[in-house]
């Protein structure tokens, strides 16, 4: 069984949320809670509460018994929409500004991850 939480066009930019996410990847759910409790990114916030989502999820939605011990098959940040702001500059001219947003996606499974 796979359970998937998304948490959509968050203020931050997906670059700084990827390392994060890839330390993540693999661990038990209770684990990865664990690692991301104690980081001070902005980015861990963020993963935090997609990552209980996708525990309720579990529990929720496909009735898993103890939805702690699923693992993180999958951790992402993603890009999405920037927002177009512009900085005004000598002469009357402007400076473009992207204000980047990003996309958290966590897919827990129940699955035994088997060692090759």
């Amino acid at each position: 069984m796979e359970v998937t939480a998304i948490t959509r066009n968050q203020r931050m930019s997906a670059f700084k949320g990827r390392p994060l996410a890839r330390a993540c990847q693999g661990l038990a759910a209770s684990d990865a809670l664990k690692i991301v409790e104690f980081s001070p990114k902005k980015a861990a916030a963020i993963l935090r509460k997609t990552i209980l989502s996708a525990i309720a999820n579990a529990r929720h939605n496909h009735g898993a018994a103890n939805p702690g011990s699923m693992r993180v098959k999958l951790s992402v940040f993603d890009e999405s929409v920037r927002m177009r702001r512009y900085w005004p500059t000598a002469r009357g001219s402007a400076h473009p500004i992207a204000r980047r947003l990003c996309h958290c996606k966590v897919v827990l499974t129940d699955e035994i991850k088997e060692a090759k």
